[in-house]
């Protein structure tokens, strides 16, 4: 078994200090100092021994390693807490890290009481050592992240967050699961199960009308979270309690991202596309829902207009296709037959809004206006509540219920095209008149989209090929590479990767057969390059060589890998 690379380990080290409200830099750097144990998963460790109720089959692993790492160092710092250290011997507030004095004492190791049930033997080491590596660590975070030298702005901003919270709340997931995290790592708890016991303890609410679990959930967090700027005192966990809100409220990536959008000073009033999902249900749904009727279809125009950015209601029942002022005398069967074109053409916008929005203030103000006239709302704040409603309900809902996102409609077929062109590629048209293989296939979704006529012309080449392939193998192939970067191309197998670079190679499997079987149905016929792999038992390499040059013959070659 291979050793964990860089990646996994500061995963390792990332998901133990997220759960004990422990800066991961740290761990990173007791790794980097200690290397030791030997462990049995090939890694080496943490400086962590067995201790009290740590288990060695606790700490033999270096995920292990980590989490008792982790809780040892909880451990550590409320010990010297309770011995009077005040928020400034633990943490450099200016740099953003633990301070010196916590880190000459966490060199010095820790053998814990008989009552520290949590932590386990922290084995000395090099004070200086152990400081260069988590500076190193800690710098390079915030470099990547883009952040000031100076952090002495986080607290005040932190503490400023967490002021608007209360009135800002709305109940969404991830403001609940932010809360939670922050009592969590506040009280020094290992799962939201037992912060939610520490806010709700069984048994407090008996009366029969008493309120449903969320909402007296909701209560209890927006209660305390009114509490907890009273008793900040910028102790390590308190500080990674809320720069964790913070992250999960701004369902932001990392807790050095939550520092960058605390920099900023971004506000926290609700931001309008976090209720887009609830906007596209809505317009999903609207279709089952539409009777023709006139505060319907005028609903519909104006949303039109809106989307489009017209200038009048009969500029866009012209766009739609009905000629207003021949309305005007109109007999009542041509005012119906108007009406149901018009609600043909309506209905067929409504369809390819999911598809065609593109989170624009245009496009969102449009869609705000639909549901406000649609629902009878007076204002765009009643709007916002009732998506929100939505938005709960989309994220609570069971699989397949009401209530629940409804599945995504493919936008309309795209137009069939014999010849492409650079301009002209949709991603999900078919590359050969016919085929099976689209665009987004060939360029990984739209990410390697060919740059030069010579490109474009190889992928075709060889996807009018691929028909062929399929058809011979009666399968489907799926395709795993094909036209990519020079950077992506060297990170793939086989003895000539260039050629994806090229548009001219692709690898592929197709389901229920090895590629032995694909290499011996295709090899008598396939007239270009064809590989197989020893370490891969079901990818195939297929070559199309002669794609730049397309009057030539392809060169046949044939290879194991």
């Amino acid at each position: 078994m291979e050793p964990l690379n860089a990646a996994q380990r500061r995963a390792c080290f990332q998901q133990a200090g997220d759960r004990a409200g422990v800066h991961a830099p740290l761990l990173a750097a007791l790794h980097a100092v200690h290397q030791a144990p030997t462990l049995s998963d090939g890694e080496v460790g943490l400086g962590i021994s067995p201790a009290n109720q740590v288990a060695l089959t606790e700490v033999e692993t270096l995920p292990g390693q980590a989490q008792v790492a982790a809780s040892t160092v909880r451990s550590i710092t409320d010990r010297l807490i309770a011995q009077g250290w005040q928020s400034a011997d633990l943490w450099d507030v200016d740099r953003g890290h633990y301070g010196d004095r916590f880190l000459t004492a966490l060199a010095e190791g820790y053998s814990p009481p008989p009552n520290d049930t949590h932590a386990a033997q922290l084995e000395p080491c090099d004070g200086g050592a152990l400081l260069r590596a988590y500076v190193q660590r800690v710098e390079a975070d915030h470099l990547a992240a883009g952040l000031p030298s100076n952090l002495a702005f986080v607290d005040g901003a932190l503490l400023n967050f967490l002021e608007q919270v209360p009135a800002t709340y709305r109940g969404l997931s991830h403001e609940r699961d932010g809360l939670l995290e922050a009592v969590r790592l506040w009280r020094k708890l290992d799962s939201q199960s037992a912060a939610i016991h520490s806010l709700l303890p069984r048994g407090s609410t008996s009366e029969p009308d008493a309120l449903p679990a969320t909402d007296r959930l909701d209560i209890a967090l927006q209660d305390l979270s009114r509490r907890l700027p009273l008793n900040y005192a910028g102790y390590p966990h308190q500080r990674e309690a809320l720069l964790r809100l913070v992250q999960c409220w701004r369902q932001l990536p990392s807790r050095e991202a939550a520092i960058a959008s605390l920099e900023k000073r971004d506000p926290l009033s609700p931001d309008l596309t976090t209720l887009d999902p609830a906007l596209m249900a809505f317009v999903q749904r609207l279709p089952g829902h539409y009777l023709g009727k006139g505060e319907q279809r005028n609903a519909l125009t104006e949303t039109f207009r809106l989307w489009q950015g017209l200038d009048s209601r009969t500029t866009a029942v012209r766009t739609l296709g009905v000629d207003p002022e021949s309305l005007m005398s109109a007999s009542p069967a041509a005012l119906l037959d108007a009406a149901r074109q018009l609600d043909q053409q309506l209905l067929r916008f409504v369809q390819r809004i999911p598809a065609a929005y593109r989170q624009t203030d245009a496009q969102r103000v449009a869609l705000l206006h639909l549901v406000r006239t649609w629902r009878g709302l007076e204002t765009g704040e009643a709007t916002v509540r009732s998506l929100v409603d939505d938005l709960r309900q989309l994220q609570s809902a069971r699989p397949g219920s009401p209530d629940a996102m409804p599945a995504p409609v493919p936008d309309l077929l795209p137009v069939l095209q014999t010849e492409w062109t650079l301009d002209t590629i949709q991603l999900h048209g078919a590359i050969a008149p016919g085929g099976r293989l689209t665009w987004a296939e060939a360029t990984q979704g739209g990410l390697y989209l060919p740059k030069n006529l010579a490109a474009m012309r190889a992928i075709v080449r060889l996807a009018t090929a691929m028909e062929q392939v399929a058809t011979r193998l009666g399968r489907s192939p799926h395709i795993i590479a094909w036209h990519c970067s020079p950077e992506a191309a060297r990170a793939l197998p086989g003895p000539n990767p260039d050629q994806h670079t090229l548009g001219c190679a692709l690898l592929f499997y197709c389901d229920g057969l090895t590629a032995q079987q694909i290499y011996w149905t295709l090899d008598p016929w396939w007239t270009g390059g064809l590989g197989r792999f020893t370490q891969y038992p079901a990818l195939v390499y297929l070559e199309s060589s002669g794609a730049i040059a397309s009057p030539e013959p392809d060169h046949r070659v044939r290879w194991v890998h």
